[in-house]
C-alpha cells in the first residue's frame, strides 16, 4: 500500500469507522437497534407535531374546556 494512501484523512475516517462500528457483528446491531429506536422517536414527534398544528381546534383536548366542568 503506497505511504500518500495510507495516511489520507479519508482512509483513516474509514478506518476508525470500520473498527469501531463494522468489526464486532454485535457492535453493529446495537448501532442498527439504537438508529431504528431513535429514528422512531424522532419520526413520531415530528408526526405528531405536524399533527396537531394542521387540527389545530379539532381535537378533543382542545375543545375539552367547552364540555367539561
Amino acid at each position: 500500500m503506497p505511504a500518500e494512501v495510507a495516511a489520507s484523512p479519508l482512509n483513516r475516517a474509514n478506518r476508525f469507522i470500520y473498527n469501531s462500528l463494522f468489526k464486532r457483528n454485535s457492535i453493529f446491531l446495537f448501532g442498527v437497534f439504537a438508529g431504528a429506536f431513535a429514528f422512531e422517536i424522532a419520526f413520531d414527534r415530528t408526526i405528531d407535531y405536524f399533527w396537531d398544528r394542521n387540527n389545530k381546534g379539532k381535537q378533543w383536548k382542545d375543545i375539552e374546556h367547552k364540555y367539561t366542568q
